[in-house]
């Protein structure tokens, strides 16, 4: 049974391997797209992250005034 899902997880791997890199129409692959524009992505991301945390510090103020009374 070991074997039989060593098998089944290597196979797995390998296609998902295949995949990634498999170029497209265009003559890119994921892998290519990711190393493209990962950073433009990890801006976009932390940005986001920026926000959500400004929001989060707002709306625990906001509930610190409110328990006061």
């Amino acid at each position: 049974m070991g074997l039989l899902k060593f098998l089944v997880v290597g196979a797995a791997v390998a296609y998902g391997i295949n995949y990634v890199t498999k170029k497209g129409p265009d003559g890119k692959s994921i892998i290519d797209d990711l190393a493209d524009n990962g950073p433009e992505w990890m801006d976009r991301a932390k940005k986001y992250g920026e926000l959500t945390l400004e929001q989060i510090a707002a709306r625990a103020q906001n509930f610190r005034d409110a328990s006061k009374f």
